[in-house]
């Protein structure tokens, strides 16, 4: 017994010193499962909030890999359809990323957050504060609501609560994605996604089956 123990941890540091080494994975002996877990009553998500599949993402509004990594979305949604939730959460950890949070949760105040997303997402270079007030008008939004709520501390909480969620679960880097509540190692392209969450869903569905 004491030499399987020993044989599981030196296997179990082999496996992770081969995820830094092959994928450039720095995080793989962090926290692996997603907390707190999604809730509809906090949490942004696109899709039924009772999808049979999750995909999370952790994100940051000037990181170039998130804007091409958010853009699968479309593809997932269409191989995946009613059975997929996309949930967005924040770590602004770059430059503008922090105020960029703030101004995407300005915008969820007045039920905007995913129109807002896509329109920021192809305007990366432009974020500075006046920028970010010139979106919300070109969105239609309440300027006057927006400018108050990018500073107000009910927002700051919202991006800390966040942050403190991609701390608790791992997340130290974006973009970070967890499928079904377990963080996904490795590349984040389409083609990665989609294979973890059709195995996610065959193992959903074969615990159905043997229960």
């Amino acid at each position: 017994m004491l030499v399987a123990m020993v044989l599981a941890t030196a296997l179990g540091w082999l496996i992770f010193r081969v995820a830094a080494r092959r994928w450039g994975e720095e995080t793989a002996d962090l926290p692996m499962v997603l907390t707190p877990p999604v809730d509809p009553e906090v949490d942004h998500i696109r899709g039924p909030e009772d999808a049979q599949l999750t995909l999370v993402e952790y994100i940051d509004f000037e990181c170039p890999y998130c804007a091409h990594a958010t853009g699968s979305w479309e593809d997932l949604r269409s191989r995946f359809g009613d059975d997929l939730r996309y949930v967005v959460r924040q770590l602004p950890h770059h430059p503008h990323g922090p105020i960029a949070a703030r101004a995407s949760e300005a915008a969820s105040n007045q039920g905007m957050f995913w129109p807002w997303l896509d329109f920021v997402f192809t305007r990366q270079d432009a974020l500075e504060r006046e920028d970010l007030i010139r979106y919300a008008e070109e969105l239609g939004l309440d300027v006057a609501q927006f400018t108050a709520d990018l500073d107000s501390a009910a927002v700051r909480a919202r991006v800390e609560r966040d942050l403190d969620s991609a701390d608790a679960s791992g997340a130290h880097a974006t973009p970070t994605f967890f499928v079904d509540g377990r963080r996904l190692l490795g590349s984040y392209d389409a083609r990665t996604l989609t294979s973890a969450l059709e195995a996610s869903r065959r193992g959903t569905r074969t615990q159905e089956v043997r229960s």
